[in-house]
């Protein structure tokens, strides 16, 4: 008889039960995202059968055009999470305020920030989309929540995972001691328990970088790139392969699952602006998933999980992934990012020098 496959619910059931003081609150709230997720990965998987492919005519508060899909991921998420007296508010990459529980329902102490359908401009391209959550406490004695009370830094997170819609989809979540992978059986509509333990690999050959930004790149950034690129002659002494799929979940994902860094830096388009993805519900969820799984989450600079929120759409640097690549490109952050760098590819006497030696 094979071994009993075990579901999300019963998981987090089992982890409640270790905590005896427990009120299940927590335990209830887990199972909504769960819903949630479920719920956009029907939608994600009708596709254009669900009239959800293009373009929604509407802004969110970024000023980034909204598709069809980002816009019903959101209600998903918002109608699934506030009935249950588990929440306090919720914020989401697509409203411009914190999202107050409505008051015919019970409200609870914990926070919800979610990003709900991240990599959405792959949709129309049937590509990985995804959705990140991030679960705080609210402070005590506040029933009603104001933006200040969501700017907690990254390390109060009490739980964080992402969900990715591709060929499978998987429930990825911490609870702060270890990552837990969960793949949806469609045929019974339960997430079972198939990766344990989840751990980011010490050795890597593969790096993620959006090189079309490359001239608005800092120094450290320049260098770390192009020592990779300059492969086995250079000096990392091997050949690395390069990866882009403009999905920070399916990014974050494919480091889960083979190592690899991936290199959102901050760069000098806007130097009022230290980075482009979101702090409280992208960098700060996907920071503690790839922490818990041995990696290292950084801002180019230092530790994201240590940043204290100013704004709840605060922007950041985000690099994460093997713990030793991560920790190099903050050494070069601090040691090789004042003065320009004179990129050895393509310089006079780098890799590309002409036959002649000239």
């Amino acid at each position: 008889m094979p071994p009993r496959e075990t579901t999300l619910t019963e998981f987090i059931i089992g982890e409640q039960r270790k905590f005896p003081g427990a009120t299940g609150g927590f335990t209830a709230l887990v199972n909504d995202i769960r819903l949630a997720c479920k719920r956009i990965a029907y939608l994600v998987g009708k596709g254009a059968l669900a009239g959800m492919h293009g373009a929604a005519g509407s802004a969110n508060v970024q000023g980034e055009a909204q598709q069809k899909l980002d816009v019903e991921a959101n209600e998903v998420f918002l109608r699934t999470c506030e009935w249950g007296g588990t929440l306090a508010g919720m914020v989401s990459e697509e409203l411009a305020q914190p999202y107050r529980i409505p008051g015919e329902f019970p409200k609870g102490r914990y926070l919800l920030a979610f990003d709900p359908l991240d990599g959405s401009s792959n949709i129309d391209v049937n590509l990985s989309v995804g959705s990140i959550f991030s679960v705080l406490r609210a402070p005590e004695g506040v029933a009603e929540p104001a933006e200040r009370d969501f700017l907690q830094p990254g390390a109060q997170q009490v739980c964080a995972g992402y969900a990715i819609y591709g060929p499978t989809t998987m429930l990825v979540l911490t609870f702060g001691h270890g990552v837990h992978g969960f793949t949806l059986d469609r045929e019974i509509g339960e997430f079972i328990y198939t990766h344990p333990d989840l751990r980011v690999a010490e050795e890597t050959s593969e790096f993620a970088i959006n090189t079309s930004n490359s001239r608005f790149w800092e120094p450290a950034v320049k260098r770390y790139v192009d020592e990779c690129l300059a492969g086995k002659s250079g000096p990392r002494g091997k050949d690395f392969n390069m990866r882009w799929i403009a999905s920070l979940v399916a990014e974050a994902h494919r480091i889960l699952m083979r190592g690899g860094v991936f290199l959102y830096p901050r760069d000098e388009r806007e130097k009022s602006r230290s980075g482009r993805l979101r702090l409280l519900y992208e960098a700060n969820p996907i920071g503690m998933v790839i922490e818990q799984a041995g990696g290292r989450a950084s801002t180019g600079y230092g530790p994201v999980l240590e940043v204290a929120p100013t704004s709840l759409h605060q922007r950041t640097g985000f690099v994460f992934g093997a713990r030793r690549e991560v920790e190099r490109i903050e050494t070069y952050h601090r040691d090789y990012n004042e003065r320009p760098y004179d990129a050895p590819l393509f310089g006079t006497r780098g890799l590309f020098r002409a036959a002649n030696g000239a």
